[in-house]
């Protein structure tokens, strides 16, 4: 399974320079010079191999020089390509609490009585924190689950389950 750990939202200047959207807890390694980046072209869907030239932290974005990549004409043809890494490359976490985004898409979430709410479609990354779309078994809508301890006390990935302990009014359709 292929996951996403940057998108190219844009060029930077006139030197080639892109402004790339980070989707990885480790840009530092992802995008360190040298490294080599699998990128999924927007326009044509082919992959193609890039070595990092540069990166450095802006406004929350990365500012990445690619070899090969030496104007804005060959920045902007790479808009909206999505750098992908294989999920088994991925080290397992240290740390028992933290989860991948894929590890907890497609779980079952229930009410610690049992009831099933839905299924984790995807986890949201905002500035609030992270948040769990889980699409509603009943009527297949969206509910917004923050991901913090107090609203989901229980995750287990051995039996693809997600436990929550919502507030008063959370579940309710709007």
């Amino acid at each position: 399974m292929e996951l996403v750990v940057g998108r190219v939202a844009k060029s930077h200047g006139v030197r080639g320079e892109l402004v790339v959207e980070i989707r990885t807890d480790v840009p530092e390694a992802r995008f360190a010079p040298g490294a080599t980046l699998r990128g999924r072209l927007a326009r044509s869907k082919d992959v193609r191999d890039f070595t990092v030239k540069s990166a450095r932290e802006h406004s929350g974005r990365l500012l990445v020089f690619l070899d090969g990549i030496a104007d804005r004409d060959a920045a902007d043809a790479l808009r909206g390509t999505l750098f992908v890494v294989e999920s088994a490359e991925l080290p397992p976490s240290d740390d028992p609490d933290e989860y991948y985004d894929h590890e907890l898409e497609g779980l079952t979430v229930q009410l610690t009585d049992g009831t099933v709410v839905g299924t984790v479609h995807e986890v949201l990354h905002s500035a609030a924190g992270e948040l769990l779309s889980v699409r509603a078994v009943e009527d297949k809508r969206e509910i917004l689950i923050p991901f913090v301890t107090a609203i989901v006390p229980t995750v287990s990935l051995a039996d693809r389950l997600v436990v929550i302990d919502p507030p008063e009014g959370l579940l309710d359709p709007e």
